[in-house]
């Protein structure tokens, strides 16, 4: 990726001093002509590169230049480390290398202050495995096929044109075009069973999925929920609820009100409630669990 490759190029400038072309060319293992469309492109960026001609001529960069003033605040570099070391999860690039060169740029001798692993516990490697085939599929732009269970337990074979993956609520979702249904879908990828790549291309351009929003496995199954916890399973709130949605009550019972879909997990999660849960609305789900 050019990015990476002229963030590179200004690391191995600040501290060689100087290099031409052709080592440039060598070490990135591009043409000679690539190295000097970037040597451009970082001029056109502000970035105060030179070049001399001649015995021990070369590329430069000016001795006053400091990457860290001139361009970046601290604020601005915490965020860079941050977003690559919470991008690492992806494998979407290699995040180790470019983080190494970054930190020295950035004189960051401590930035392991997180860790993010979206994995399951006792997954192993097999999601990480699962999601980069599905990362490669969507930046190769090729259809995949999968067997996907739905939340009632029913099992299909799908073939989708796979479109982006999204991290919400604390799951992972593949947005995606269906050549069964021939429309979007939303699928949870907890669910998607012996995923595969095919041979078929799809053109992304073509497709524009809505806000994952609308995007539910039922259409109308969005509810507006409002409960009673006792101050026991108080926990449970917090552990699948923003704190916006949880109001403490004068008795010690927390009220819960959220929009979200009816589902069997929603169904499991009151379910294991017990007598600890009152149901105020909606007025059928109260009812059913009568």
């Amino acid at each position: 990726m050019q990015i990476e490759r002229l963030f590179e190029i200004i690391y191995l400038l600040l501290n060689k001093k100087k290099m031409t072309a052709q080592e440039l060319a060598e070490h990135f293992e591009v043409s000679k002509r690539t190295i000097l469309r970037d040597i451009d492109a970082l001029a056109m960026a502000g970035i105060p590169v030179y070049t001399t001609q001649g015995k021990g001529g070369g590329i430069s960069i000016m001795d006053s230049f400091l990457l860290n003033k001139a361009v970046l605040s601290e604020n601005d570099k915490n965020q860079i480390l941050f977003a690559l070391q919470s991008l690492s999860v992806t494998n979407a690039i290699d995040t180790k290398h470019v983080l190494s060169k970054l930190q020295n740029l950035f004189d960051k001798t401590n930035p392991n202050w997180i860790e993010v692993d979206f994995s399951r516990w006792g997954s192993g490697d097999s999601d990480k495995r699962k999601f980069e085939i599905l990362k490669n599929a969507i930046l190769g732009k090729k259809a995949i096929s999968f067997r996907y269970v739905s939340s009632y337990g029913k099992e299909t074979q799908r073939r989708v044109y796979p479109l982006k993956l999204i991290f919400k609520s604390k799951a992972w979702y593949l947005q995606a075009f269906c050549t069964n249904r021939q429309d979007y879908r939303t699928f949870k990828i907890n669910r998607v069973l012996d995923v595969h790549i095919t041979n078929e291309n799809f053109d992304e351009s073509s497709y524009s999925p809505p806000p994952i929003e609308t995007l539910q496995e039922r259409p109308n199954s969005i509810i507006n929920l409002s409960i009673l916890l006792s101050p026991q399973v108080a926990y449970r709130a917090y552990d699948e609820f923003d704190e916006s949605c949880i109001e403490k009550c004068d008795n010690g019972w927390f009220r819960v009100t959220a929009r979200l879909p009816e589902d069997n997990w929603l169904y499991s999660f009151l379910k294991s409630l017990g007598n600890d849960v009152c149901i105020i609305s909606p007025a059928h789900l109260k009812e059913k669990f009568q």
